[in-house]
């Protein structure tokens, strides 16, 4: 056995361990903002009510997160076994794929910019900073860039939580909790779940075993909202999906298998993301990472993945960065969110210059597919 075939698993063990660690972090810091809640809990109850309240919250949490990490494995091998409808075949997307393009077809250079938002992400509409951030974003970029926006980045089947026909239901009733229940504590709950269905499938989508699968649906859903737009796959044509935070980590897994599907050059924009690079990236047109300096989500999940450290040159991360595939670039004091994260009225137009700035100028020539 090779020193690197006894490496990787270790690897992927050490990826699994860390997985939740990191995610948990990255959730923390996105329910920072509710503090004042828990302040306003212990001026309305007793200690001991607050600590029969934190017991029992703490057992749905123990039951209802696990049970939801079992729901979305349940739903992939529904989705694999062809059990669940609603995703169409690549084929009937795009059936001149394979061909040469007409002259008629050729209707020039188009870049589709694909946002795939962070575990905040509740429905298909965007939190009110964030669609204030993607409608800047929409002014400043070239007249060939166009924004898709709106996907929903972490649901099954092209729909809302609350649309999703096994589960629809339960989120529901979580989203009323959420936004209408007048105990603050119930409401902060009801979001802690809400983002910790998230957060599992980030880390399904970066685990070996089952990520395949996610990150195959959720090609087929972004390739659906493409042709929906209007895209062809004329060789004209380029997608860069641009990922916030999570989200970043489900363009890594998506990358590959869009690039496939679509026939086009595919590259990846990500700002404060969190990822883990084991995904196939050797084909992709280039990888462009937007970092804070002040970004400890970003910074933390780099050490917890280990095949993006330099200690493992053979990882598919460091392979791609051999390779000149990745540009990283900085912007000093951005922080993952709040009033110094990239949604904030101070950071958000450096952000979405960087972006503009690494969006590709003209289309690069569609990579040889071996599918």
């Amino acid at each position: 056995m090779s020193p690197a075939s006894r490496v990787l698993p270790w690897v992927q063990r050490f990826n699994l361990k860390l997985l939740f660690l990191v995610l948990a972090v990255g959730l923390g810091v996105n329910l920072i903002g509710v503090g004042h809640l828990l302040l306003a809990l212990r001026n309305l109850l007793s200690p001991a009510d607050l600590r029969v309240l934190l017991q029992v919250s703490g057992l749905l949490l123990l039951v209802l997160i696990p049970a939801a990490g079992i729901y979305s494995l349940v739903s992939e091998f529904a989705f694999w076994e062809g059990w669940l409808d609603g995703l169409p075949a690549p084929a009937s997307l795009f059936p001149s794929a394979g061909t040469e393009p007409s002259s008629a077809q050729r209707t020039g250079d188009r870049c589709y910019l694909v946002y795939l938002d962070g575990i905040h992400q509740l429905e298909r509409d965007h939190p009110p900073r964030v669609s204030a951030f993607l409608e800047v974003l929409e002014q400043h970029l070239p007249a060939h860039a166009l924004l898709v926006r709106g996907l929903e980045t972490y649901t099954v089947m092209p729909v809302a939580l609350a649309e999703d026909a096994g589960s629809a239901w339960f989120w529901r009733r979580l989203f009323a909790l959420q936004e209408q229940h007048p105990n603050g504590w119930i409401q902060l709950l009801a979001a802690v779940l809400v983002q910790a269905n998230n957060v599992i499938k980030v880390g399904i989508s970066s685990d070996r075993r089952y990520g395949p699968i996610l990150n195959y649906e959720l090609a087929l859903k972004i390739s659906l909202r493409l042709a929906e737009a209007g895209f062809q796959p004329n060789g004209q044509c380029s997608i860069v999906l641009l990922g916030y935070s999570g989200g970043a980590e489900m363009a890594m897994g998506v990358g590959d298998y869009l690039r496939r599907i679509t026939r086009s050059a595919v590259s990846i924009v990500s700002f404060c993301g969190v990822f883990s690079g084991n995904q196939q990236l050797h084909q992709l047109a280039g990888i462009t990472q937007i970092v804070g300096s002040h970004d400890p989500v970003a910074a933390f999940g780099r050490l917890a993945y280990p095949g993006r450290l330099p200690l493992l040159p053979l990882s598919n991360w460091n392979k791609a960065w051999a390779q000149g595939q990745i540009q990283r670039w900085e912007i000093a004091g951005l922080n993952h969110n709040g009033s110094r994260g990239p949604f904030a009225d101070r950071f958000r137009l450096p952000v979405v210059k960087a972006i503009v700035a690494a969006l590709p100028e003209s289309v690069p020539a569609p990579v040889q597919t071996d599918c």
